[in-house]
């Protein structure tokens, strides 16, 4: 994984997998502290102890069609390379937490890569799943909630294209207010 952004769709489709209704993805940005979070959270299935170290390994993975699970082994290796740690914590029948952080300006950041496409893919394939997305940059912030948009679009599918040109468009927008060179 190359970017960001491609983590946070891996470890979000890992909360798909282990049953979660709400995905929490929460990017701080801190140009002060140089520091840069990204923490996903969900109400799935959680994890035994023991899962949860063996997640840590590559070579561990509960999916049958492929024989490693690399996406939380490379996030933290991600993290530690740009001056960072990875963090994880799980209970069964209650969910899980992952969060990451980065040196913001390290050379060994990855980028974040294209997050409004992530997030579209997120709904647009899981319609049946709520997202709360909140990014942070420095004292200014944004919010979208699957949940809020649900309430007045009605009966209409979240993944109806329609909406979903709604949905990029407000991501976009907030976005260039909080952050303009985005």
């Amino acid at each position: 994984m190359l970017e960001l952004a491609a983590h946070i769709l891996d470890i979000a489709e890992n909360s798909v997998r282990a049953g979660a209704r709400l995905i929490e993805i929460d990017i701080d940005e801190d140009t002060a502290k140089d520091s840069l979070s990204i923490e996903i959270i969900d109400d799935g299935q959680g994890m035994e102890p023991e899962e949860m170290e063996k997640v840590l390994d590559p070579f561990y993975t509960t999916k049958t069609v492929r024989r490693v699970g690399l996406g939380i082994p490379l996030l933290a290796d991600a993290s530690k390379r740009s001056g960072g740690s990875m963090r994880l914590e799980s209970e069964k029948g209650k969910g899980t937490t992952v969060k990451a952080t980065f040196g913001l300006t390290h050379v060994d950041r990855q980028p974040m890569g294209n997050i409004i496409s992530t997030l579209i893919i997120l709904i647009a394939g899981n319609s049946d799943v709520d997202f709360f997305y909140k990014y942070r940059h420095n004292d200014r912030q944004f919010k979208l909630d699957t949940r809020e948009i649900r309430k007045e679009i009605m009966d209409v599918p979240i993944n109806h294209p329609e909406i979903l040109k709604y949905i990029r468009g407000v991501l976009e927008e907030g976005f260039s207010e909080i952050k303009p060179e985005f």
